[in-house]
């Protein structure tokens, strides 16, 4: 049964794979693929956080715990799982850094952030972020650095520890 389920997922992951032809959608799945970094927002809230007015500053710290027991919870996971992530060339500094691809971290994040800014950013912002994270998971399969089901299981967790964070909140 498990290696059933598996093979429906690694031929539903190589259906929307599209890393290997080039054009304007494999770029635009590039650029949302590597938005979802966690250097990328790591960054971007250490410059809220020094730039921002205090409501703002309060959140960036927020998001960085949450980014940060995100990640380790993450980490923990795969390396407890060990799943290769498919093979190709793209992103080989995710394949270098990361050789593991269960649960996508940029789908935990993604999903992460945008549950937190429904409750904590203004409405214009939480609906971007909640367009942004599905397409950001979706780009990592596209990209062939995840299996499909990598970031619909990185979506749930995401979904999860945002709402438990918003609960301890």
């Amino acid at each position: 049964m498990t290696q059933r389920l598996l093979e429906i997922d690694a031929d539903l992951t190589k259906r929307l794979r599209i890393a290997e032809r080039p054009g304007p959608l494999r770029m635009l799945a590039s650029i949302l693929a590597h938005s979802g970094d966690s250097w990328f927002w790591l960054l971007g809230m250490i410059l809220l956080w020094m730039l921002g007015s205090e409501p703002w500053r309060s959140m960036a710290q927020m998001l960085v715990v949450a980014i940060l027991l995100s990640a380790l919870l993450v980490m923990i996971i795969k390396f407890s799982v060990r799943r290769s992530r498919p093979e190709g060339n793209w992103g080989s500094i995710y394949r270098n850094t990361d050789p593991h691809s269960f649960p996508s971290g940029h789908a935990v994040r993604a999903v992460l952030l945008a549950v937190m800014a429904i409750a904590f950013m203004p409405p214009w912002l939480a609906i971007v972020l909640v367009v942004w994270a599905p397409l950001v998971a979706l780009a990592r399969v596209a990209m062939g650095v995840h299996y499909l089901s990598d970031v619909l299981v990185g979506m749930a967790l995401g979904a999860a520890l945002g709402l438990g964070f918003l609960y301890v909140l």
